[in-house]
């Protein structure tokens, strides 16, 4: 049987705010592009961000501003030239959303309105209610339609064409009936999201298995600072949905069991809006030390009640909505149950400002780009600042998009060919042949218990080890699974064997990572090195994976700039 070649100029892997607005870029100067999404591109994580996008417009504010919290947010390990072009562009890229149609709630006087957030000198991060992402989301999709971006959704990516330094496209298969199709292309982007769906209590939505980044590590390029992964202070008790820092922001208060607003312990100053880093931790230490509240005691509350009916449901009903749903808990009313929960990926595939993406810490690869929460910039560092996520979707999702524009012309395209997708067949045909005695569901809840267990917001090299060794056994055991569904027809059993061993390769890098990481920084926390160390760790992670699955470390300079090195409290 044939194989199916289509040819485009352009090829972008996941429709959330960073696709789609790459694909309008390409599409608005008459290249053709294809957008590829495992997920109706509505369906995209993007959709899900609740609470704001960053931007500096108000007096009180100003870029300088902006960019010193993202650095001192990031506990100093964010290139500093990008954090200035992501700051620089904050406002003209909120005024081009607006221009496409996007409804920002606004002021009395008819202003964007904004609110505070985490680690922020100032109300920075515009909003339309808590349903920022969806909105945004929303607009941007209905404007890459218009100019007639082709979508491709319910599509799933299996491999990238990559040789001699070039990519020329990638490998995919039609979920509804495993048919495989070759799609070439010159230039092929990345925005495949993050990675948390490896914690047991996350955040995230079903689809964020890290496949990208686990596709780019397979070729031997590197994956950086991947041990860097944000849990986000308010996620709902015991399932992790995301209730957003908007509730912070607005004036939840947090309390514990012996009804103390405990935050006053751990960020005098800034209280509830610190770091996120910094907020979680505090979370998690009080319920350790048994001032959890809940059937399990293994949460705080969060007191809205004193915002009032009319503020919550004009600035956060979803929220509420959400409290209701899973915890039978009206926030109107009475305090809700939030604990820590595994949130965002500051680490990914590494990308220069313009979007190319690394072969090594000095070269590059022709026509291959990345952006949004998959790529590392890098304007995180070791810790997000909230509403920094949403921007740097937009803002560089469209820059990367102009750069291929750029670009794409003097690239000469590879034809591709059958063989190409040799290695994509080959792992489809032993999913479905293998006939072992191990169940993927059983596998995958043992690596998220592991990695919440060992590789949580607390980090010691005896934790990390367990889950390195559990990490090797589990890759050991994948060898020997057996899927019941051998069938054609929307087989997600097969798609959840494949998204499986994408997760151990990317869980892989990141404990690996965090044991040689000897400090603690932002997300990082070392609790047998717990302070940072700039003079041995003032460098980003660059971690490569062998054909074994082995992974080797080495580093990269920090780009430094006019923010100096400071002690970082709140």
């Amino acid at each position: 049987m044939s194989i199916p070649i289509y040819t485009y100029d352009a090829i972008i892997v996941g429709a959330g705010l960073a696709g789609c607005a790459a694909a309008r870029e390409l599409q608005n100067v008459g290249k053709k592009v294809a957008v590829i999404t495992k997920l109706h591109p509505l369906r995209s994580h993007s959709g899900a961000a609740q609470g704001g996008v960053n931007a500096a417009f108000s007096d009180e504010d100003s870029v300088e501003l902006h960019e010193f919290d993202t650095v001192k947010g990031s506990d100093y390990l964010a290139d500093q030239d990008a954090v200035e072009f992501l700051c620089k562009n904050a406002p003209e890229t909120i005024r081009w959303a607006e221009r496409m149609g996007a409804a920002f709630s606004r002021t009395p006087d008819g202003k964007i309105a904004q609110r505070p957030f985490g680690g922020q000198s100032s109300p920075r991060a515009c909003f339309a209610k808590d349903r920022t992402g969806l909105t945004l989301l929303q607009t941007i999709y209905e404007q890459a339609l218009r100019t007639g971006v082709k979508f491709w959704d319910e599509w799933y990516v299996a491999d990238l064409i990559y040789k001699d330094a070039k990519a020329s496209g990638v490998i995919a298969f039609n979920i509804r009936d495993m048919k495989v199709a070759i799609f070439n292309a010159k230039s092929v982007m990345f925005a495949t999201g993050g990675y948390a769906r490896c914690f047991k209590i996350n955040s995230n939505a079903h689809a964020n298995t890290g496949d990208g980044l686990s596709i780019v590590a397979r070729h031997g390029l590197p994956l950086e600072d991947m041990e860097f992964v944000q849990f986000h202070p308010s996620g709902l008790s015991g399932n992790g949905v995301l209730i957003s820092e908007a509730a912070r922001g607005e004036g939840g208060r947090l309390i514990n069991s012996d009804g103390d607003r405990f935050m006053t312990k751990y960020a005098p100053n800034a209280m509830e809006l610190a770091s996120r880093d910094v907020v979680s931790r505090a979370i998690l230490n009080e319920i350790r030390e048994g001032r959890g509240v809940g059937p399990r005691k293994d949460a705080v509350f969060i007191d809205l009640t004193h915002l009032g009916r009319d503020l919550i449901m004009q600035r956060l009903p979803e929220l509420r909505d959400l409290a209701i749903t899973f915890l039978g808990l009206d926030m109107i009313k009475e305090p809700i149950l939030i604990s820590a929960t595994a949130h965002y990926s500051m680490g990914g595939i590494p990308v220069n400002i313009a979007g190319n993406v690394r072969k090594n810490n000095n070269e590059f690869i022709e026509g291959f780009y990345a952006a949004g929460e998959c790529s590392c910039v890098s304007v995180h560092g070791a810790n997000r600042l909230g509403a920094n996520s949403v921007l740097e979707a937009l803002l560089f999702g469209r820059y990367v998009g102009k750069t291929m524009v750029e670009e794409i012309d003097d690239i000469e395209l590879r034809v591709a060919c059958e063989d190409d997708a040799k290695t994509a067949l080959a792992e489809l045909d032993w999913i479905l042949s293998n006939n072992g005695d191990e169940i993927i569901a059983n596998l995958r809840e043992e690596l998220q218990q592991c990695m919440t267990a060992n590789a949580g917001a607390f980090r010691t090299k005896e934790t990390l080890d367990i889950a390195v060794a559990k990490v090797k056994e589990l890759r050991t055991r994948y060898q020997d699974v057996r899927i019941k569904d051998k069938s054609k027809i929307f087989n997600t059993e097969l798609q959840e064997a494949i998204e499986f061993g994408h997760m151990l390769d990317y869980s892989a890098f990141i404990v690996e990572s965090a044991v040689a990481r000897n400090e603690s920084r932002g997300a990082h926390f070392r609790e047998d090195f717990n302070t940072r160390d700039d003079e041995n760790f003032l460098k980003h992670t660059m971690a490569y994976m062998d054909k074994n699955g082995e992974i080797s470390l080495n580093y990269m300079d920090v780009i430094l700039g006019k923010h100096e090195l400071k002690a970082r409290t709140y």
